[in-house]
């Protein structure tokens, strides 16, 4: 008796997190994220094709170079425009009035996007194989997803302090120019954004760049853990988001 009870709560359990994930699914793919997958795609089409007819000798960094843009483009819209999404359709409203769940809402949320940037990210990277040299590409879009997790928690961050998406789209892109400003400055230390573990500077020891890259995805995860948090401390003040 006690087992088919058991087995019924996980059944129960199981077509809740179903339901739950097709519907974030829905608002994730809802308004113009379709369009940023586009995007995308002919983003990475025409750098590759550039970069075969510029650039001859290209290697798995040149790679890691043209697909690390349109991975920024892929999480950029469900991050930047999630919380305003939400208020238009009157979600945050049912978000705020049940305690906790807006934090299991967003964070089931922000575990789909990133997921799903990485499965598309990891077909591009197979394209890129194909299409363009071998190189290993889990790896290749596993070291990917940590810059797209540190600007995808970053916007997420933003997103809970401005509470417009046009508006945190501008300062997503204000942010985006300075970091781009400062890579020259700190191009050879772990803590540059646009790090590129692929491109060894010459006359660097490869055991260095190693442990400067590893440094670098740490600062990464520890930024991206610290933004997400930040973000879901924001939620706690109801009183500015419901007006």
């Amino acid at each position: 008796m006690d087992n088919a009870i058991w087995k019924s709560k996980l059944k129960n359990r199981a077509d809740l997190v179903m339901k739950m994930a097709r519907y974030n699914l829905k608002i994730i793919f809802a308004g113009r994220f379709f369009w940023f997958v586009l995007a995308s795609l002919v983003f990475y089409i025409l750098l590759s094709i550039q970069l075969v007819f510029n650039h001859p000798g290209f290697n798995s960094s040149n790679v890691y170079g043209i697909l690390f843009f349109p991975g920024i483009l892929l999480v950029f819209y469900p991050t930047v425009f999630g919380i305003q999404n939400d208020a238009d359709s009157r979600i945050l409203e049912i978000l705020f009035g049940i305690p906790d769940y807006r934090y299991k809402v967003w964070l089931i949320r922000l575990f789909m996007i990133f997921l799903l940037t990485w499965a598309i990210i990891y077909l591009f990277c197979w394209f890129g194989y194909f299409g363009l040299i071998p190189f290993p590409v889990f790896n290749m879009s596993f070291q990917l997803m940590f810059p797209i997790l540190f600007l995808g928690c970053l916007a997420f961050l933003v997103s809970t302090m401005v509470k417009n998406g046009n508006g945190t789209a501008v300062v997503m892109i204000i942010i985006g120019v300075f970091l781009l400003m400062m890579s020259d400055v700190l191009g050879k230390t772990q803590w540059n954004v646009f790090h590129n573990p692929y491109d060894i500077p010459q006359r660097m020891n490869e055991m260095v760049w190693a442990q400067i890259s590893q440094k670098n995805r740490m600062f990464l995860s520890i930024g991206s853990v610290v933004f997400l948090l930040g973000g879901l401390t924001n939620l706690q003040r109801r009183e500015k988001f419901l007006k």
